[in-house]
């Protein structure tokens, strides 16, 4: 199961919808070994794509040392889908086992697809994938 804080489940939305025309991404933190996920660090798709995205390298490592700083751990990556349902396309399929090979994160996707945007969240690991409940904390 995936926790967002209210606050988190806003901040992705947001971005995802401030990106358009293209995907947006970003990082999702909680507390190291607990949850709720209480930190979303929005990242630039180096990409520049609105079809595909690459978390910009630098972002990345900034986002890591701070949720290191502030003792929270990486345990999503968060990209949107501008024109498809928010389920891993093939092409997130091969990067996320690209980039995360033993499935230790979690995939959030929102697709802007309908006037009203949807989250879901995945596990993929070696071309499987698995849904992960989503519940939003007030």
């Amino acid at each position: 199961m995936l926790r967002l804080s209210g606050e988190v489940y806003a901040q992705v939305i947001a971005h995802a919808l401030v990106g358009l025309p293209n995907e947006a991404c970003g990082l999702l933190a909680a507390p190291a070994g607990g949850e709720p996920v209480t930190r979303f660090f929005p990242v630039r798709n180096a990409a520049a794509s609105s079809q595909l995205y690459r978390l910009d390298d630098a972002e990345y490592l900034q986002a890591e040392r701070a949720a290191d700083d502030e003792g929270l751990a990486l345990v999503a990556v968060m990209h949107s889908h501008t024109h498809t349902t928010a389920y891993p396309s093939p092409t997130d399929v091969r990067d996320a086992s690209a980039f995360d090979p033993f499935g230790a994160l979690l995939y959030v996707i929102v697709s802007l697809k309908d006037p009203e945007p949807a989250l879901r969240c995945y596990r993929i690991a070696d071309g499987a994938i698995g849904e992960v409940p989503v519940v939003v904390e007030e």
